[in-house]
């Protein structure tokens, strides 16, 4: 029979994990077809959260918590759009990754070409003809914004843009970016460039997770090159109420913002764009990521080796076997989650001798009015070996005596 047991938890339960996300393909949107960007304009719907419809001026967003990966806002976030500058994560991916490697040294100089001193939009004003250091050049790409910085950096690591723009393409299908193109490592508005909110964001975490020691360049508030000092265009960093990434703006695109908060100890990743102005961007990051702190908190239902419940076991050397998760859940829920959600363990009883440890017994639910489902497989925390056949034979015994 299935045995279900109720435990004394409740709450809202953690979405999708990046891993499964960045998988999705494009939602249908008007204006956005395969292979073309939806032009920006005014909001026409709210953003989709756990705790309901949420207002937003954005015409396209994500916010996730990058602990858990939960989807805590979305607006059309799998619709391919102008990424503006934000497509520059993908460029200092590329770079952070060389440097890594030993490819490339921070301290080492690159030929600046007419092409990159030539380059519109935002510049980091590299001299021509001249050099400039790989990390000047970072800085120059982050802080600054710099177009010229991305084209130098492309054609001296990797020969041409073109040949960068490659790198930048198999990274993406690498990275399971599904919804992302590029064409340049700039943003410069090109046909069949793009990106989707969900992509941003996954490229993001990686940035975080992946090159700990080389984040702190989105963190830099400003930065002066060519006696030039430029301050950091990203207002949620200027603020304090970020430590990174980065901000984008063309006319498909509208003004673009991906930040990364930490506060104490849980992290949160933005993606807004297709805002009208700059003032628009920065209060519209600033109060939707207070709004995720304060809305949601992080919670760990259970550790790795921890028993969630006993399962009895027919026939076995021993009367139960527990059942644990075999990692640690961390969930995040909204504010208030015990009044909300049940949380219960669902198996198949008794469970038959031999148990190998590891095999999946039973699954734990959580669901609750309001609250996104989720469910956990539970695994055999030990073995379970069989009786001896005087053993089985006694128990048999026993449970027709007692019915037990």
């Amino acid at each position: 029979m299935l045995n279900r047991r109720s435990l004394l938890l409740s709450g809202a339960a953690a979405l999708a994990p990046f891993a499964a996300v960045a998988q999705r393909r494009p939602a249908v949107h008007p204006g956005a077809g395969h292979g073309r960007t939806a032009p920006a304009g005014p909001p026409t719907n709210p953003a989709d959260t756990p705790l309901g419809p949420v207002d937003t001026q954005a015409k396209w967003a994500i916010i996730v918590d990058d602990n858990s990966g939960a989807t805590l806002l979305s607006k059309d976030p799998d619709v391919r759009m102008a990424p503006s500058s934000l497509t520059k994560l993908m460029t200092a991916y590329i770079i952070f990754g060389m440097l890594k490697a030993g490819r490339i040294e921070a301290t080492q100089s690159l030929q600046v070409s007419e092409k990159a001193w030539r380059m519109g939009g935002s510049k980091m004003f590299v001299p021509y003809p001249g050099s400039v250091t790989v990390e000047d050049l970072i800085r120059g790409m982050i802080t600054q914004s710099g177009n010229d910085a991305c084209i130098v950096l492309a054609e001296g690591t990797a020969g041409s843009e073109e040949e960068f723009v490659a790198l930048m393409n198999q990274k993406a299908r690498q990275l399971g970016l599904a919804d992302t193109n590029f064409r340049n490592s700039t943003g410069w508005p090109e046909p069949d460039h793009y990106m989707s909110c969900r992509d941003i964001a996954v490229l993001a975490h990686h940035l975080i997770a992946d090159f700990p020691d080389d984040y702190h360049y989105f963190g830099e508030r400003s930065f002066k090159y060519n006696n030039i000092d430029q301050p950091n265009r990203n207002p949620l960093v200027q603020k304090g109420l970020a430590d990174g990434l980065k901000t984008g703006h063309t006319e498909d695109g509208g003004y673009g913002e991906c930040a990364s908060s930490l506060r104490s100890g849980r992290r949160v990743i933005l993606v807004l764009n297709g805002m009208a102005s700059m003032h628009q961007r920065a209060e519209e990051s600033a109060r939707l990521m207070d709004w995720a702190f304060n809305s949601f908190e992080d919670v760990t239902l259970f550790s790795a080796n921890d028993a969630v419940d006993r399962a009895p076991v027919w026939l076995g050397d021993q009367a139960s076997v527990p059942l644990v998760g075999g990692k640690d859940l961390q969930v995040t829920m909204p504010r208030q989650w015990k009044s909300k959600a049940q949380i219960s363990v669902q198996y198949d009883a008794p469970i038959r001798a031999p148990v190998a440890r590891g095999t999946q017994l039973g699954k734990l639910v959580v669901s609750g009015q309001g609250v996104p489902g989720m469910e956990v497989p539970l695994l055999a925390g030990t073995d379970v070996g069989k009786l001896g056949l005087p053993g089985r034979a006694i128990a048999v015994l026993a449970h027709y005596v007692t019915g037990s």
